[in-house]
C-alpha cells in the first residue's frame, strides 16, 4: 500500500545538515512508511522544531555544525515534548565508544551510514512500537 492510499500514521523528525542524506532518508521513509516528514538542516532549526512538537520518531546525526548531535540529543531529552521520543541516531560514526556514549545520552538506536533501506524502517517501525526500548 502506497502513502497515497492512507493518510500519514506517524510524524518524524529528519536532522541531518547534508540536503541529500535528509532527503534520501525522507524518500526512503516516505515510499515505505505512512509517514509525515519534517526535514531540519541546523542543530538550532532541530532543537526549535523539537521544542514546539512531540514526533513519533526523530532521526538524529551526530556530526553537524553549532552545538552538534549530540547537544541537540541533550536539548530534546530535558527541554522538549520529545523527551521520551524514539531517537535514532544515523551517523558515520562507528566506534563503539561513540555508540555508548548516545546511548547513555538517551539515544534508542544507533544506525551506521550508510543504512541499508530495510534496516532503516525496521529500526523506526520498531521504535515507534516500543516508544523507544533502547536497541543498538
Amino acid at each position: 500500500m502506497s502513502s497515497i492510499d492512507q493518510p500519514p500514521n506517524h510524524r518524524l523528525l529528519i536532522v541531518d545538515d547534508e540536503e541529500a542524506t535528509r532527503l534520501l532518508l525522507a524518500r526512503i521513509l516516505t515510499n515505505d512508511m505512512q509517514v509525515e516528514i519534517t526535514l531540519a538542516g541546523t542543530c538550532e532549526q532541530a532543537v526549535r522544531l523539537g521544542g514546539s512538537y512531540a514526533y513519533d520518531a526523530i532521526l538524529l546525526d551526530l556530526m553537524m555544525p553549532g552545538i552538534g548531535g549530540f547537544g541537540v540529543l541533550r536539548e530534546l531529552r530535558t527541554n522538549s515534548p520529545n523527551s521520551t521520543t524514539p531517537i535514532i541516531i544515523v551517523s558515520m560514526l562507528s566506534e563503539q565508544e561513540t555508540v555508548d556514549r548516545c546511548m547513555a545520552a538517551g539515544a534508542s538506536a544507533y544506525l551506521v551510514k550508510p543504512v541499508e533501506r530495510n534496516t532503516l524502517t525496521a529500526t523506526i517501525r520498531a521504535q515507534i512500537a516500543g516508544r523507544g526500548r533502547p536497541q543498538t
